[in-house]
């Protein structure tokens, strides 16, 4: 077979996002309500907001928000976390970070898969975080051995998505047949599944331990939990949720409303109570799971190590005077408080570039593309003369303490077992079988071959005369 014969790994991604999109709506009918929610929202947002559409349609970011998805999964054992690499692979999604989330007492530690460069991300940024239990944090060493027993019986990838997955490998691609057939494979193990692997005993005795290793060990596979959208005003969707029928969590997690967004927002409907049978001998108990849920997202700029440092401390300050309680109770409290702490951060675009706590993409103005220059200059000046603009670089990754409000808040946190902090990424890596790209390296990169493109452009038509 032909190398260009080969579905690119973006239109099986692509295939992939969109066929996982219909399956949850036709899950969760709430999903399809909140994507008409976000879409109004946008495109409100949009229309308000000229400035924003036209360095949007500028960075040919437009036309990928609407299409922009992240899910999350939760996988059992390393052999799991190990082939998930593999498949996502075949789609173009590589892990990205390392996430402890036993620092917010959720018993996981995780990456991101996604695509990581700026044409596939345009193409289609669909990324899913996937966290692997912990069960070495069960503190019973008989739950934690029948739970392993448990997991090491199921397989939650069809023969045929392993059988395509390593055609995938050894030949460099998949033909379009092959693509097709590898989706729809694929597509099984993210599918619900409303039948337990376990006893209504046993499924009580991993609840009470934590909900979400009831969630991960007592199922057939890691069905997705929740698929995300991402909008242009994460309050406006929050207010309007309820207009919508949608119950939404108290406080949107992350970083507070500003000019000039950070980071990562996030926010979601409450996790839905749904029916499930478990084992009764050679018949069949009702009984319930709480597990999935809708969120959305609002993705601002990527940070750097200077800029996540100052995030996290005033993060810190905010839960120092108001820790969010998770009935929310106290939401306008830790509002304000959160909103207090975080006037101490720049909340416009130059101010976040100068005092270095943010990456930003460089490009030519219309000026610069038609300046010749005799030598490089410095990027300040340039700036200066209005030779070259900048935009911030989109963060897209995650934020441990944002996902691990998204977690307690939909999976209940009261009453729930503790865990020591206790990240082991080399023990992660070695699960996974290859190192996470680390982010900040990634926008780094990123950003110094966009100065690096300006620089070499602006003098390029001198050398060529």
């Amino acid at each position: 077979m032909k190398e260009n014969s080969f579905v690119s790994t973006d239109d099986i991604r692509s295939a992939f996002s969109a066929a996982m999109s219909v399956m949850y709506r036709e899950e969760v009918p709430a999903y399809g309500t909140l994507m008409e929610l976000v879409a109004k929202v946008n495109g409100d947002t949009l229309a308000a907001n000229a400035g924003l559409r036209e360095r949007l349609q500028a960075t040919d970011s437009l036309d990928r928000i609407s299409e922009e998805r992240h899910g999350a999964i939760r996988l059992g054992t390393p052999a799991e976390l190990s082939m998930m690499r593999r498949v996502f692979a075949v789609m173009g999604m590589y892990p990205v970070g390392y996430y402890d989330l036993s620092t917010a007492g959720v018993p996981v530690h995780s990456t991101a898969f996604r695509p990581v460069g700026e044409a596939s991300l345009k193409r289609n940024p669909f990324r899913v975080f996937t966290s692997l239990l912990r069960l070495d944090l069960i503190a019973d060493e008989i739950l934690r051995a029948e739970a392993e027993t448990i997991l090491g019986e199921r397989r939650i990838f069809t023969p045929g998505a392993v059988e395509l997955t390593l055609k995938a490998e050894l030949q460099g691609g998949l033909d379009w047949a092959d693509a097709e057939r590898f989706v729809a494979e694929v597509l099984e193990t993210f599918r619900w599944h409303d039948k337990a692997n376990v006893s209504a005993d046993m499924y009580k005795r991993l609840h009470d331990a934590h909900r979400l290793i009831a969630d991960v060990v007592s199922f057939k596979g890691p069905h997705i939990n929740h698929l995300t959208p991402r909008t242009l005003d994460i309050d406006k969707v929050q207010a309007l949720m309820p207009q919508y029928g949608i119950a939404p969590k108290a406080v949107v997690e992350g970083p507070p409303t500003r000019n000039c967004p950070i980071l990562l927002r996030q926010t979601s409907f409450k996790a839905l109570e749904e029916p499930v049978s478990f084992r009764a001998g050679g018949d069949w108990n009702t009984g319930s799971h709480t597990a999935r849920f809708g969120e959305i997202e609002q993705r601002g700029i990527a940070l750097t190590p200077k800029g996540r440092a100052l995030y996290d401390r005033l993060l810190a300050q905010s839960r120092k005077i108001v820790r969010p309680a998770a009935d929310g109770s106290n939401a306008r409290e830790y509002e304000a408080a959160l909103a207090t702490a975080f006037r101490a951060f720049p909340d416009s675009w130059a101010e976040i570039r100068e005092a270095g706590l943010g990456y930003f993409s460089y490009s030519l103005t219309e000026k610069g593309r038609q300046t010749k220059l005799p030598g490089r200059r410095e990027l300040a000046a340039l700036i200066a003369d209005g030779l070259v603009e900048f935009d911030p670089i989109v963060y897209e990754d995650f934020l441990p303490v944002s996902a691990a409000g998204i977690f307690q808040s939909n999976l209940g946190d009261a009453a729930q077992q503790e865990f020591v902090a206790s990240p082991n990424q080399h023990r992660f890596e070695a699960d996974l079988g290859v190192a996470v790209l680390n982010e900040f390296d990634h926008y780094a990169g990123i950003e110094k071959a966009s100065i690096e493109a300006c620089l070499n452009g602006i003098t390029a038509a001198v050398a060529a005369e």
